[in-house]
C-alpha cells in the first residue's frame, strides 16, 4: 500500500500514484523493516528537483521495478525542503562514502536508520556509466540477507566517520578578514563571475562577503568579483529576463543553461545584493534584476495566506524547461518579422537555438542597447511574457516554509530601502504577518504549513531567519512588537537549540526524535546556516537593548563559530558576514520625535554593516551606551553615528548622513 496519498508535502503527493509501496519517514516503518528482516530504501528528492522526476517516470511508476522495490525493501520518501535534518544525516553520510551528492538521494539503511550504502540517480538499467537501479536492488538485498556482518561494518564506519565530522574545530586567533576574502575572491571566474567552472551556483553569502570587503577596504578584485557574478548572472540565461527571478544554477561556466527550477531562497538573498549593487552603480541591467525578482513573487509565488510558496518546478508538461525557451518562429508568430529580429539581436536567439535546438534568452554577449531601443526590448518582452504565461506553468511547491520566508521578507525589507520601494514592505508585513501568527508553536515556529497542516517544531533555521525578518522590519518601520518578536525566537533558540557542550546551535530541537547523529553542521548550503545568522541577530538586538551583557553573549556565540569559519572559510560566508558586522559594524541612532527622515536616509545607505537603534526621546538609550551623553543634543530629530564604543556629534540633516558614516569607519 503507498502510504503517501494522505501526505502534506506536494512532493510526496507527486508519488502517492506510484506502484511503490511508499512509506513517509515513521516509527512504523522502521518497526516494520524490523518485523520484515528487510533493509530500508530511502529516497530523498524535492518537488522542483529535474532529475528526481526523471528517476521517479523510469523508475518508480514502473511495475516491474516497484515490485522489486516491494519485495525487498521497506521504501520510505522524503521532502528534504520538509526535512531537512534527514537530508542533512544522509547526505553527509553519501559524502562519507566518497560521492559528490546531490539530489535524488538514495540511500539504503539498516532497520534502525544506519546508512551502509547509497549514491543520487540510478537509471533503470545500466547507463552514464552508472549501475542500473533494479540491478543495485538485488545486490544490495541479496548482501543483506546472505552478509549482514559486512553490511554492519559499512554502517558502522560510516556512524564513526559522521562522528568524526562532527568534532569541534580547535579554537583559533581572530581571523583577518580582508585576507580571507582577498583569498576567496582569487577563486571567482575573472570572465564570467561565480566560483569555478561548470556547474554555477550563485553563492550569495560568499558574494555578499566579497561586497562588503569590497566596500570596506577600497580591495577592486572583491568589488570586482562580487559585481562580474551579479552582472553576467543578470545578463545569463539563469536570469528570466522575461518573467524574473533567477533558477538554481547553470550546468556550464558562462551563467547561460540552467536547470530551470526556481528556488524562493536563491532569490531572497539575491535581491538585497542586486538592489545594492544598483544603487552603488546605477546600472539599470541591476535594478531591472531586482525589480524582476519581486515582480515574479507577486504574479507567480504569492499564495492566498499572504505567504510564499516554496518553487516552481523545472519541467512543465514532462520536458525542462519547455516553459521558458524560444524558438524564432514563435518570435516572428508573436511579435512579427521586424521586432522578432530586432528583440532576437539583443536575446541571442538564433534559428539553430543556444540548446536543444530551443533559445534561451540571455544577453551575454550583447551591449547594452541606447535607451529608445532598451525602452522598444521592453514593450516586446512584455508581449512574449503575456503570450508566455498562456502554456502549461511548471508546477508550484505551494508549502510555507518559514525559514525560506523568514530570507525573502528580509531581503525585500533591506531592499525596499535601498531602491525606495515602499510598496514592497507591504508585501513583506503580509507574509511575516502569516508566519508568525498561523505558525507559532507555543514560543517557537512549526517549520512548514500547507492545506491547514503544520510540521512542527520548526528547525534551527526558522527561528534565526524570521528573527532576522523581524529585525529588518523593525528598521524600517520602529515597530516595537517586531523587536519583541525577534527577541523571542533568538532567546527559544538559545533555550531549546543551541547545545551546552559545544555551545552551537543544531538543526533540531533538542527533544526532537533522535537520528543517526545529531545534525549541527555550520556551514552554508543553498540557504545562510542558522549559526551565523543567528550570531548576526544577536548582535543587531544587543546594539537595541544596551547592556553589555548582551553584547558580551553575543561575541561569546560568534566566537565559538568562528573557528569552524577559519578552517573552511569558502563554506562559512554567513559566519564571516556576521563577523564583520561585530568588528565593523557602524550603529546609527535615530532621536527625536522627528526621526523618521533620518531612518528612510539610514536605509537607503548601500551598506551591510549598519544597525538602526530607534530612540524616540532623549531618555531612550541606556545611560551605558556611548550615544547617551549627545541624546539630548537630538532636537527634535537627529542620527548619532557611533563605532567601536564612540560616537560622532549629532547628524542634523539627512544629506549628511552617509558623510557622516564614511567619515566613522
Amino acid at each position: 500500500m503507498n502510504r503517501l496519498k494522505h501526505a502534506a508535502s506536494p512532493y510526496l503527493l507527486q508519488h502517492a500514484e506510484n506502484p511503490v509501496e511508499w512509506w513517509e519517514w515513521s516509527d512504523e516503518a522502521f518497526a516494520h523493516a524490523r518485523a520484515s528482516n528487510r533493509p530500508v530504501l530511502l529516497s530523498v528528492g524535492y518537488a522542483a528537483c529535474h532529475w528526481c522526476h526523471v528517476m521517479a517516470h523510469e523508475s518508480f511508476e514502473n511495475p516491474a521495478i516497484a515490485a522489486v522495490m516491494n519485495e525487498l525493501f521497506v521504501n520510505i520518501k522524503v521532502d528534504r525542503e520538509e526535512r531537512p535534518d534527514i537530508d542533512h544525516v544522509y547526505m553527509s553520510a553519501l559524502h562519507t562514502l566518497g560521492e559528490q551528492g546531490g539530489w535524488p538521494l538514495t540511500m539504503f539503511l539498516d532497520s534502525e536508520g544506519a546508512p551502509f550504502w547509497g549514491g543520487t540517480y540510478f537509471p533503470p538499467t545500466s547507463r552514464y556509466g552508472r549501475p542500473g537501479f533494479i540491478d543495485v536492488l538485488r545486490q544490495i538485498a541479496g548482501l543483506y540477507r546472505s552478509d549482514r556482518e559486512r553490511i554492519d561494518r559499512n554502517a558502522a564506519a560510516i556512524g564513526e566517520a559522521l562522528q568524526q565530522s562532527l568534532q569541534r574545530a580547535t579554537e583559533v586567533s581572530e581571523p583577518d578578514l580582508d585576507h580571507l576574502a582577498s583569498q576567496i575572491a582569487r577563486r571567482f571566474d575573472r570572465d564570467h563571475g561565480g566560483l569555478g567552472g561548470a556547474q554555477k551556483f550563485p553563492n550569495p553569502s560568499l558574494v555578499e562577503l566579497l561586497w562588503r570587503h569590497g566596500a570596506r577596504s577600497g580591495d577592486e578584485a572583491s568589488r570586482e568579483a562580487a559585481s562580474r557574478t551579479l552582472v553576467q548572472m543578470a545578463r545569463g540565461g539563469i536570469h528570466d529576463h522575461l518573467g524574473g527571478g533567477f533558477a538554481r544554477y547553470t550546468v556550464d561556466e558562462r551563467w547561460l543553461v540552467p536547470h530551470f527550477e526556481k528556488m524562493l531562497y536563491d532569490n531572497a538573498q539575491l535581491l538585497p545584493l542586486y538592489a545594492l549593487e544598483a544603487a552603488r552603480t546605477g546600472d539599470p541591467l541591476l535594478y531591472e534584476a531586482a525589480d524582476g525578482i519581486v515582480s515574479w513573487l507577486k504574479r507567480d509565488m504569492l499564495l492566498s495566506e499572504g505567504a510564499f510558496a516554496a518553487s516552481l518546478d523545472a519541467d512543465s508538461e514532462g520536458v525542462e524547461g519547455k516553459f521558458y525557451v524560444w524558438t524564432l518562429p514563435e518570435l516572428s508568430e508573436v511579435l512579427g518579422p521586424e521586432d522578432a529580429a530586432l528583440l532576437a539581436r539583443h536575446y541571442d536567439v538564433t534559428a539553430d537555438g543556444n540548446w536543444e535546438g530551443h533559445a534561451i534568452l540571455n544577453r551575454l554577449d550583447t551591449p547594452d542597447p541606447p535607451p529608445e531601443v532598451a525602452a522598444r526590448l521592453t514593450e516586446l518582452r512584455t508581449r512574449l511574457l503575456s503570450v508566455r504565461s498562456e502554456r502549461v506553468p511548471p508546477g508550484r511547491d505551494d508549502k510555507i516554509l518559514a525559514d525560506w520566508n523568514g530570507l525573502m521578507i528580509s531581503g525585500l525589507v533591506r531592499a525596499a530601502g535601498i531602491v525606495d520601494r515602499k510598496d514592497w514592505i507591504n508585501l513583506a508585513a503580509d507574509a511575516f504577518r502569516f508566519v508568525a501568527e498561523s505558525m507559532a508553536v507555543g514560543e517557537g515556529l512549526a517549520h512548514s504549513y500547507r492545506a491547514g497542516r503544520l510540521i512542527a517544531p520548526g528547525f534551527a533555521l526558522d527561528h534565526a531567519a524570521m528573527a532576522e525578518a523581524a529585525l529588518a522590519l523593525h528598521d524600517f518601520t520602529g515597530e516595537q512588537h517586531y523587536l519583541d518578536l525577534a527577541r523571542r525566537w533568538s532567546t527559544h533558540l538559545d533555550r531549546y537549540y543551541r547545545e551546552a557542550d559545544s555551545g552551537l546551535l543544531r538543526m533540531t530541537r533538542a527533544d526532537s526524535a533522535a537520528l543517526p547523529i545529531i545534525p549541527r553542521p555550520t556551514h552554508d548550503d543553498a540557504v545562510p546556516n542558522a549559526n551565523g545568522l543567528h550570531a548576526a541577530n544577536l548582535l543587531r538586538i544587543a546594539a537595541q537593548s544596551g547592556p553589555p551583557e548582551d553584547r558580551e553573549w553575543a561575541d561569546r556565540f560568534l566566537a565559538v563559530i568562528l573557528a569552524a569559519a577559519v578552517h573552511a572559510p569558502m563554506a562559512h560566508g554567513s559566519v564571516l558576514n556576521a563577523y564583520d558586522l561585530a568588528r565593523n559594524g557602524v550603529e546609527i541612532v535615530l532621536a527625536g520625535p522627528e526621526r523618521e527622515i533620518f531612518r528612510r536616509a539610514a536605509l537607503a545607505l548601500p551598506h551591510l554593516t549598519t544597525m538602526l537603534v530607534d530612540c524616540p526621546d532623549p531618555d531612550g538609550l541606556p545611560p551605558e551606551h556611548p550615544a547617551h551623553a549627545y541624546a539630548r543634543q537630538a532636537g527634535t530629530g537627529a542620527a548619532f553615528v557611533c563605532l567601536r564604543g564612540r560616537c560622532l556629534p549629532p547628524v542634523t540633516e539627512p544629506n549628511r548622513l552617509a558623510e557622516a558614516v564614511a567619515s566613522a569607519r
